[in-house]
């Protein structure tokens, strides 16, 4: 798959498909808040606890959408009979 191809599939998904649209709501969220913790000078031990379990969050949803992504381009080059 191209990146312009998954590109495309994500945007289409972004339209049709409340799933995903949800799932990349909450991964832009955890998106916002690491950005906020990354730029402060100084993280306590639970702001780095709290980072790492956003980092992992965020991937999880990553994951999430990059196979929904890939289903959907599958569906779209072989759709069926």
């Amino acid at each position: 798959m191209s990146v312009q191809e998954a590109e495309d599939a994500k945007q289409a998904l972004l339209q049709v498909d409340s799933t995903f649209r949800e799932l990349a709501e909450r991964h832009h969220l955890l998106d916002d808040r690491l950005h906020v913790l990354t730029t402060q000078s100084y993280l306590s031990d639970t702001d780095r606890i709290e980072e790492v379990a956003l980092k992992k969050r965020k991937l999880a949803l990553k994951d999430q959408m990059e196979h929904m992504v890939h289903a959907f381009v599958r569906r779209q080059v072989s759709p069926p009979s």
